[in-house]
């Protein structure tokens, strides 16, 4: 029998696994994703979804650290532990890669060698290039259409149902990836496109959609949050077209073959880099001039250039640029040119470029969708993660000097993509991505249902013709009591930012892999 003083053989009992960090760790997140999604003092889902993100990737952090120092597990088990965390980012990080974000920034993953062909765009006849020519009804000649307000007053008579008689398909194409709608006129359509290492103009015959011709710069935008290809929108006067693209080329084309007549960078010429995300500002024609939002000192905010050469005409204002695009204005019998800075909405007298007034906006976000003029007084506004819509009025308190006074504003209504549309005294638009109607007077809440995520739509007469985020198309009749979705269904897959274009009965809806043309049914 072994001596009690005796040394014993036996190993020392192991300390048991120190579990209690780990689930503290998992519940203090589970209620801090809880809290994130529910707190008032969140003001829009974009900063609800990067809480949830900062907490789950701090988390992660935080059980990594425990397994490996804190949680008393065996070190070969620390040592596999290891092995596969990094095994696993290493793997994460090799085969997948993000490219791009949601409108609700949650990240858009894809397999890295599954990068679209670019697919050569098909030719049109000699017949169908002679039709370009012709007339095929009303034109939506730039950015958001006629009067760059997303709205057609005296536009087609859509038919309500279209179960009988729903949209035929007249052609669907692959395109580069853009951001950018199309510009009609005729039968020619317009757009821009990124394909390879070259910045496209392309022109597509709108009832076959055949190329009728092309034009390519060496230029490139892309980002891992933004995407890559040009934002804007062309805008056609005349036989000529104007294009901004995303690294701030601005050309003028000839219209009938795409040929360039002139070319600047707005950019190089105000001194300015490139945003985040690209330039966005789609140019605005008027009174012989193209104007465009550079944005920078010293007075490069806003700056226009000649019609015919251009040549630089004049130029205004202080303030980084965003990413909204400038606009015609008739505010107290003048002419102006508005436009939604980086620190404040602008109003720039049209004949010289001088600012006349303005009104500060929270800086911390970027500012895209357009002011709307209500009344020759009164401007409406918008942004999103949190801020609201706010209603001003502008007086001219005498030659020179204006003042913009707030009316009311309210946080519920944020349109951060979507340029908003009134009607009979009602605001509707996509608040962090659910239709809402505010009242135009108080910007109080009639209603707010039907979720449609970060799209645009065009207000035809009474009918909203509406693209959704996720591609599908949508028409609804909106009241100031209700919201009645006459009609849903998928026109586009994947996600879909870029503004839909309406030509008489023919829609024209767009993102970043196709183009896809609808023959809209019609009252009869």
């Amino acid at each position: 029998m072994q001596s009690p003083d005796a040394p014993s053989n036996n190993p020392p009992a192991r300390r048991p696994i120190r579990g209690w960090p780990a689930w503290l760790i998992v519940a203090v997140t589970l209620l801090a994703i809880i809290h994130t999604r529910v707190a008032p003092s969140l003001p829009s889902q974009q900063h609800r979804n990067i809480g949830t993100t900062g907490s789950i990737i701090v988390a992660a952090v935080l059980l990594f650290l425990w397994a490996m120092l804190f949680s008393r597990l065996h070190w070969r088990i620390r040592g596999v532990v290891f092995g596969a965390v990094v095994v696993a980012l290493g793997l994460f990080a090799g085969l997948f890669q993000i490219y791009g974000v949601t409108g609700d920034l949650v990240p858009l993953v894809k397999f890295r060698w599954s990068r679209p062909a670019v697919q050569p765009v098909a030719e049109a006849d000699p017949a169908a290039a002679s039709r370009a020519a012709t007339r095929l009804g009303a034109d939506w000649p730039q950015f958001l259409g006629p009067n760059r307000n997303s709205t057609l007053p005296d536009g087609p008579k859509l038919a309500r149902d279209w179960s009988a008689r729903p949209p035929r398909e007249l052609w669907r194409q692959p395109v580069g990836a853009a951001w950018s709608g199309f510009a009609i006129t005729g039968n020619r359509a317009i757009t821009m496109e990124q394909r390879g290492e070259e910045e496209l103009t392309v022109c597509y015959d709108l009832l076959t959609g055949k190329k009728l011709w092309i034009h390519a710069d060496k230029a490139r935008f892309a980002t891992t949050i933004a995407g890559e290809g040009p934002r804007t929108t062309p805008a056609i006067i005349g036989d000529r077209a104007f294009t901004v693209g995303g690294t701030g080329i601005l050309n003028c084309l000839d219209l009938a073959a795409g040929k360039a007549v002139w070319s600047r960078n707005i950019l190089a010429d105000s001194g300015r880099p490139v945003n985040i995300w690209g330039t966005a500002g789609s140019p605005l024609v008027r009174d012989g001039l193209v104007i465009v939002n550079p944005g920078g000192k010293p007075d490069r905010a806003l700056a226009a250039y000649r019609l015919h050469n251009g040549q630089p005409a004049w130029s205004g204002g202080h303030d980084k640029s965003s990413y909204s695009s400038p606009c015609a204005a008739t505010l107290c019998g003048v002419p102006q040119v508005l436009i939604f800075g980086h620190d404040a909405l602008y109003g720039h007298d049209a004949a010289t470029g001088r600012v006349l007034w303005q009104h500060p906006w929270n800086p911390t976000h970027v500012h895209v969708a357009q002011p709307i003029t209500v009344a020759d007084d009164r401007v409406l506004m918008s942004s999103g993660y949190g801020e609201g819509s706010a209603l001003l009025q502008i007086r001219r308190d005498n030659e020179d000097s204006f003042t913009a006074t707030q009316l009311w504003k309210t946080r519920r209504l944020k349109s951060k993509f979507n340029n908003m549309v009134t009607r009979t005294g009602c605001v509707y638009g996509l608040d962090d991505g659910t239709l809402a109607c505010v009242d135009l007077a108080n910007g109080g809440l009639k209603w707010r249902e039907g979720r449609y995520g970060h799209g645009q739509f065009i207000l035809v007469r009474d009918l909203l013709l509406l693209t959704a985020e996720d591609g599908s198309l949508a028409l609804i009749d909106p009241q100031p009591n209700s919201r009645r979705e006459l009609t849903k269904f998928e026109a586009l897959t994947g996600k879909t930012w870029n503004p839909p274009a309406l030509a008489g009965d023919l829609l024209l809806v767009r993102n970043a892999q196709e183009a896809v043309c609808y023959r809209l049914p019609l009252v009869k």
